[in-house]
């Protein structure tokens, strides 16, 4: 049975993805229940007809009173029947009515639409360039991942268990006192109107505060996993109270709107409490003169004071639901911020696979300044013949990282063009491209996953062997045997901790490039590649990185000149533009810029800051 209500919904079923999704609330929601159209449809009608089954037992008890008002001789006989049906539909049938609208609200809905958004947010997510995660927390990000879809999901429980729930009992409700007495319907309906105002007062100021919660929850967990992702720089510049009052600034915002939120629910409760007891002195009261009057039976007294006296215990329960309602719809709204941005650098929808045969790459007047209008790459025209071995230098902001990024369409050049075997890359579908790329960077940060996991990455479908041979070629096969975690795996099963924490900064490099040595894509980017390690391990690597570079396109970013002056040609950038190029030997002649890092140099190293 649950199996069944379980698997209604398929949270994983394909859909269009739509790289602009709705930026409005409800078209945002309505876009995610598109699956649950009939899940829904069923879970309202039982709300409804659990609603009704509850009124109808509230207006039979006023008759059971008048029933017993009678001769205790005659009741059974005359109503014997009636009430052995009403009991075996109390104890057969309501149950069933009532587990089936459980099962579809707790087991349909529930799990599996805060799951399909849940996947659907971080398949969207995913998709976004590394400029759009550059330009968030990471924790941020992640918190409105997990934040939005409860949220969205108790926005749907909401309205099938209290609010479509809460409609139909009071307007059962109005039509039991209607039929009673239509006398009655005077004060319930004064009351509704003076609920409905408190509603509207409170729901109109809910949202806001809600999404300002939202929002600064999200700023606090963005500040406190900035701090513990961080936590070996808190920790060597003593900043352990600094980083204190800078998530106390955020934790007090935080408490500060949702003391604005709680206000909220304090007036609501009092009010609550007011309105509710005018309904009972109401209805109730007006019953009683009735009946003294003999115009009402005691059956319809009896009735008119249970039902008064239920909705009296229910309409806490509905104005919470309702301000739960629209706290949660403050929560998705906060949470659309970052899941209902669209995508910004999407595939054309004519891009096909890069087809590479040669690997020669053509730089045409690009630029790229990152939307500030200066930095980054200016015109920069530039051919790498299949093959060739290109070494860039430069100071910190000359452009090599900003080309190393364009190359991979991390961004989209704001200028020029970028063609692979003269394919322009914006013709390309992305996948492809970056599957031809191999790139070692100089912080190379691993996944929490094991050493297997992390070598794998370069080539999911690569044997155990082929992954071993990498890991020798890298010269980390023997650190990773001797490897173990706090849970017991050992070896290539050992897992590295967040961003490979648990190796060194040389280990990790060597593990990242085994990665990319499994990967043996044809063209090859080297950021530093070597940066991490000892002189020792340097200059084995070395020898494995000429070997990777047999027969691939490489382009190679560094500032210990002595690894690239061995590459076919050597760029120098300077403000985004190419000063320099040539071999090591022809440049040193030159006396130019490249001559003077060459001189300034200390144990190999560029002086990135030298003037000109």
């Amino acid at each position: 049975m649950f199996r069944f209500f379980e698997n209604l919904i398929d949270p994983y079923a394909p859909y269009p993805e739509e790289n602009t999704p709705p930026t409005r609330l409800w078209p945002f929601l309505l876009g995610y229940s598109e699956p649950f159209k009939k899940v829904f449809v069923a879970a309202a009608i039982m709300s409804v007809l659990v609603a009704a089954i509850e009124i109808g037992l509230i207006y039979y008890m006023g008759r059971v009173v008048d029933i017993l008002s009678g001769d205790p001789a005659q009741v059974w006989q005359t109503y014997g029947t009636e009430l052995i049906l009403l009991a075996l539909f109390i104890v057969l049938i309501r149950p069933v009515v009532q587990l089936a609208d459980v099962l579809l609200l707790n087991n349909s809905i529930l799990p599996n639409f805060g799951t399909l958004i849940r996947w659907r947010a971080h398949k969207h997510v995913l998709r976004q360039s590394v400029g759009w995660f550059e330009n968030d927390f990471a924790g941020r990000i992640a918190n409105r991942i997990m934040q939005t879809p409860p949220a969205a999901g108790e926005v749907v429980f909401q309205v099938f268990d209290a609010i479509a729930f809460a409609l139909a009992y009071l307007i059962g409700a109005a039509v039991l006192l209607w039929v009673a007495d239509l006398r009655l319907m005077i004060p319930l309906a004064i009351w509704f109107v003076l609920y409905a105002v408190l509603v509207r007062w409170t729901v109109k100021r809910v949202g806001p505060t809600s999404q300002a919660s939202s929002d600064a929850r999200s700023t606090v967990t963005g500040r406190v996993v900035d701090s513990y992702a961080n936590i070996h720089s808190v920790k060597m510049f003593a900043h352990h109270d600094t980083e204190l009052d800078y998530a106390k600034d955020a934790i007090e915002k935080t408490r500060r709107t949702f003391q604005a939120e709680m206000r909220l629910y304090t007036i609501m409760d009092a009010a609550l409490v007011a309105l509710n007891g005018l309904l009972i002195v109401g209805v109730v009261g007006w019953g009683i003169a009735l009946w003294m009057q003999g115009l009402a039976s005691t059956g319809v007294v009896a009735a008119a004071t249970a039902l008064t006296l239920r909705l009296n215990a229910m309409t806490g329960w509905i104005m919470w639901a309702l301000t739960t309602f629209f706290r949660q719809l403050g929560v998705v709204a906060e949470g659309m911020e970052t899941i209902a941005q669209p995508i910004d650098l999407v595939d054309r929808v004519t891009a096909t696979p890069l087809c590479l045969q040669k690997g020669e790459i053509a730089l045409e007047s690009v630029s790229h300044h990152y939307g500030r209008g200066h930095g980054g790459l200016d015109a920069i025209s530039l051919t790498i013949k299949p093959g060739e071995k290109i070494g860039l230098i430069g100071r910190s902001g000359a452009g090599k990282s900003t080309l190393v990024k364009l190359l991979l369409r991390f961004y989209e050049a704001e200028g020029g063009a970028i063609r692979i075997d003269g394919q322009d890359i914006r013709d390309v579908t992305q996948g492809s491209l970056r599957s031809h790329i191999g790139m070692v960077q100089q912080d190379s940060s691993l996944l929490h996953r094991s050493v297997r996991d992390n070598i794998l990455y370069g080539r999911p479908e690569a044997t155990t062997a082929e992954m071993v041979m990498a890991a020798k070629q890298a010269e980390a096969h023997d650190f990773i045997l001797d490897l173990e975690d706090p849970e017991g795996r050992k070896g290539y099963d050992a897992h590295v901790g967040e961003r490979g924490v648990k190796l060194s900064g040389g280990q990790r490099q060597r593990v990242a490039l085994a990665r990319v040595i499994l990967k043996d894509a044809p063209i090859l980017v080297l950021d530093e590649a070597t940066s991490a390690l000892d002189s020792e391990v340097e200059a084995a690597i070395q020898r494995t990185l000429y070997d990777m570079m047999a027969g691939k396109t490489v382009i190679a970013i560094a500032h210990r000149l002595s690894t690239i002056a061995q590459m076919d040609r050597i760029l120098v950038l300077d403000q985004g533009k190419i000063v320099e190029e040539g071999t090591h030997d022809a440049l040193l002649q030159k006396e130019g810029l490249y001559a003077q890092f060459w001189a300034r140099q200390s144990g190999g190293f560029l002086n990135v800051e030298a003037a000109e």
